[in-house]
């Protein structure tokens, strides 16, 4: 899966990710791969996503800059990937069955999203939460919030929390590897 980490910390955002790509037991190392950034801009704001390779493909298409989306706040967050699953299954061809005991059909991906006016979680039945500190997603996310929590007293720097926590994840975790990228920005 991935390691993608988000970290607000003396008024710099930061939003980082791993490079690795997996097809079950397959590996596609960042020297093999001519796309490996985990990460997709639009505007002022990064997306990185978790899950399907094929879901960094679709928002990619999605969101052009000739696209009109608000990723401003939780509630705009929540109203854009509520209009777009509509399309998510139309035009892309979603399979939004999870499991049948989910309240809501699924997009099938998390990502966080960093922008100058906050770090921000989309889960897959398209929950949206508002990060104060740090927040990590992806198979290496526990590795990585453990390791920002652990630095999180010591270290002033955002960006420092953010390597560190995408280091343990390649560390500890199968389906996370280096190099990382990381984007940083001020906060609003």
């Amino acid at each position: 899966m991935s390691t993608i980490v988000a970290v607000k910390k003396n008024g710099c955002i930061v939003i980082a990710a791993d490079s690795l790509t997996t097809f079950g037991d397959t590996r596609l190392p960042a020297v093999d791969d001519a796309a490996w950034d985990k990460i997709h801009r639009y505007r002022d704001s990064h997306i990185g996503i978790v899950g399907s390779a094929a879901h960094l493909l679709v928002i990619q298409s999605i969101f052009t800059e000739d696209a009109d989306f608000d990723l401003s706040n939780r509630a705009a967050i929540f109203e854009t990937f509520r209009s777009l699953h509509p399309r998510l299954k139309e035009e892309y061809f979603l399979n939004p069955k999870e499991d049948e005991d989910d309240a809501y059909e699924s997009t099938r991906m998390d990502a966080l999203i960093a922008n100058p006016d906050g770090i921000f979680g989309l889960f897959s039945l398209r929950e949206v939460f508002e990060y104060q500190r740090f927040w990590a997603v992806g198979s290496g996310a526990d590795y990585a919030l453990g390791a920002m929590h652990a630095l999180w007293e010591r270290e002033n720097d955002a960006e420092a929390i953010a390597r560190a926590g995408v280091e343990a994840g390649a560390a500890f975790n199968n389906a996370t590897s280096l190099p990382m990228t990381l984007y940083s920005m001020e906060a609003r």
